[in-house]
Parts: structure tokens; sequence; C-alpha cells
């Protein structure tokens, strides 16, 4: 049975904002595919009538049934799809996280033996791993691995790592613990029957694996961003190793860049990621998957029409009761605004977009605008306790309208 795995790089996803830098960029990579896709370590090759009833897709993500970023809702709207090609050989591999297991998997057994026996032998070993149906549209297996109750073979993993890799992971780092430990208990997975780790001890375990390795930027990338630097237009400078060294992420690029570069197949999901790709994990992209959405095709325009004006009544009622006592505006006359993403202020485009509406509210006061905009800021973030006149004014809106 050949198995291929695909990877996505949960922790180094963002959106990296362009517009903070109007110089035109100076670095260009005409991408190509590469030969490395026919030199598949343990496999023998094949050709374009390559049969893939036989084989198995696992694909592994931090972010399966565990909502952390954008990563999330690529991996939920494309599963129906990725379900009906692939069927029964389709799994996805993530962390279980317990509430959000309660709410969105369905833990059933294992269908396919192969599979329940893996399984069986890891939880007889002291693992705790779960098999399941993800409740979303395609209804995909899922692989949930229990991190925390495996932590007790975070030192001997550690070790392990050290000696076969020369990454050396600090104790203090929560998240990169739990890759290491999420990466080891994936290769294990594999091997029987975050995870570029798991990636890379596939290939230092030589297992018969194929790899494919997407990254939705880079981490180091992610870090140059937030720091406000001049990024696109200096990303043939940098001094990789110090950058990140002296962003104390120095394990967790090397953990990144190995992943890059012991990868059969490297891709990235747009032509700017590539080229930071490149300068930053010095491995050219093989090729660029972008991301896709699954969005439902309406049969008819009055069906789209009618959704919209259900959508918009119920945005109108949340502004009614959240203005309550203060709505001096025509709620007919608003325009609606949405930001949505990571709680990255300069990352996700937070300042430029806070800049933007300072620039238009001036347009609006000077012309004497009838309209007023109303911006929503979507960003999960730690609270401390609700709007308790909010609240109030929710519900004195509820007993009026």
């Amino acid at each position: 049975m050949s198995v291929l795995s695909l990877h996505l790089n949960v922790t180094s996803y963002l959106i990296s904002p362009l517009i903070l830098h109007p110089k035109p960029i100076t670095v260009s990579m005409p991408l190509a595919r590469s030969l490395s896709v026919t030199s598949l370590s343990g496999l023998d090759d094949w050709d374009e009538e390559f049969d893939l009833e036989d084989a198995v897709l696992f694909e592994i993500a931090w972010e399966v049934a565990n909502k952390v970023g954008g990563i999330y809702t690529v991996i939920q709207t494309k599963a129906r799809l990725t379900a009906e090609e692939w069927g029964e050989n389709y799994f996805l591999v993530g962390p279980y996280m317990e509430n959000n297991v309660r709410t969105q998997v369905e833990l059933i057994e294992p269908l396919n033996p192969a599979l329940r026996r893996t399984i069986d032998k890891m939880n007889s070993s002291g693992c705790k791993v779960y098999f399941g149906r993800w409740l979303i549209e395609g209804s995909p297996y899922v692989v949930l691995i229990d991190v925390a109750f495996t932590a007790w073979s975070l030192d001997r993993w550690k070790s392990e790592l050290w000696e076969s890799c020369g990454v050396g992971v600090p104790w203090f780092d929560r998240e990169a613990n739990d890759a290491v430990l999420f990466g080891f208990l994936t290769a294990w997975l594999l091997g029987e029957w975050l995870a570029g780790l798991g990636l890379v001890l596939c290939r230092q375990r030589k297992l018969p694996i194929a790899t494919i390795f997407t990254t939705h930027a880079t981490l180091l990338g992610r870090y140059l961003c937030a720091g406000n630097v001049d990024f696109y237009n200096n990303l043939s400078n940098f001094n990789v190793d110090k950058e990140a060294g002296d962003r104390q992420i120095y394990h967790r690029y090397c953990l990144e860049r190995a992943a890059a570069h012991c990868t059969h197949v490297f891709t990235t999901v747009s032509q700017i990621t590539a080229i930071e790709a490149e300068h930053l994990l010095k491995r050219k992209p093989d090729v660029v998957t972008p991301n896709g959405l699954n969005v439902k095709k309406f049969s008819a325009m009055h069906e789209f029409q009618n959704l919209h004006a259900q959508s918009k009544h119920r945005i109108q009622e949340f502004i009614r009761g959240h203005f309550y006592g203060h709505l001096d505006f025509n709620l007919d006359k608003c325009v609606f605004l949405f930001i949505a993403g990571r709680y990255e202020f300069s990352n996700k485009g937070a300042d430029i977009f806070l800049e933007a509406l300072a620039r238009l509210n001036y347009l609006l006061r000077v012309n004497h605008s009838e309209v007023t905009v109303v911006a929503f800021f979507i960003m999960p973030a730690r609270t401390n306790n609700f709007n308790v006149e909010t609240l109030k004014g929710q519900a004195i809106r509820k007993q009026l309208w």
C-alpha cells in the first residue's frame, strides 16, 4: 500500500501586508516544477497511470477540528471535494482537543483494518489516539492524537531529535514542545501502518511514504513582518540564522526549514509566498497550490438576494441593540465593513484598516454625507467579561422590536 502524506504548516500562516511597502518589489522568482517527485525514497517509480485506489491520503495539520487561524477554514471548506475524490482512503490527522471534539467530532471505530490495528497498538503502548468523523460537509475521517497524554516521552524524543537531526528545543517553549510530541506521534502513526517534524522523522527513518509540505508563509517571515521591517524589499539581505536567533525562535526555524528540505514535494499557496520561502527557507517551491474556498453557488439570483437581505437585517438588529441609546444615524444609509483574522495588529492589516477608516471618516464629514460606516473587527482575543451595557441594549431591543 502506498501512502501519501500532506502536511499544512499551521504555525506559519499569515497574510503579509504588502500595502505597507509602496516601493516596487525588486525580487522575482519564476516557478517551475522540479524533478523531486521522481526521487521518492523507498517507493517504486510510478507514471501517469498510477492507481490511486490502493493509495491512502493522510492530511496532517494542527487545525484539524481545532480552530486556530485561517488554515482551519481552508481544510474545512475543501474537505468535501477531497473526501469525494479519495473516498474511504482519506484521513485527516490532528490534535485531540476535548472541548472541540464534543461539538465537532463523532467518535467511531475505524473501518480500515490496518488503521484499527495501528490505533489499538498505539493505545496499548501508552498513547491516546481517537478516530471519528468530523461533523462538517463531507464528513471526513479524522485521527486525533492526545499529545498531552504522551508528555512523559517529551525528554526522550527531544534527545532523539537532537541526536538524529541536530535540532534542540528549549524546555520553556510550550508550542515547540507540542510540535515535538505531535510530530513524533504522527511519525509513529504512519510508521506503524504540526506535523512538519513528523515529515522530517519519516525521511530520517526512511519510511516508504511520499510527502508533500505546504506552507502558507514562513515562521521567520511572520516575526519579521510583526517587527515592522521593510520585508519584501530586503528578502535577499536577511541573515536568517541571526534573525531567528535574535527572536529566540531558532529551534522552530530549524524545524520548519528541515521540513521544507526533507519533503519530496514542497509547495506554497501564492507566488509572493514562494519568493519568501525561497529566500528564508532556502528552497524553491516545486509548485504553487493556491488556497481555494468551497463557496456554494446559488441556483438563482433571487436566492442570493434573499439571503443577503436576511443577513443584512440580522446585522441591523444587532446594531440597534449594541448602540441602544446612542443610535443617531439611519440604518438604511449604513455601510458595513468587516476585517477578520488572527489577532496580529500589523500582519493582518488592522493598522491599515484603521488608517483607511480615519481617512474615510474625514471625507464623509467634509462632504456632509448622510452615510454612516460601521466597522467590525472580528479577531479572537482574550476577554475579561461581557459588556453589561451592550447586553442590556440587546435585551431592550428584543422587547421593543
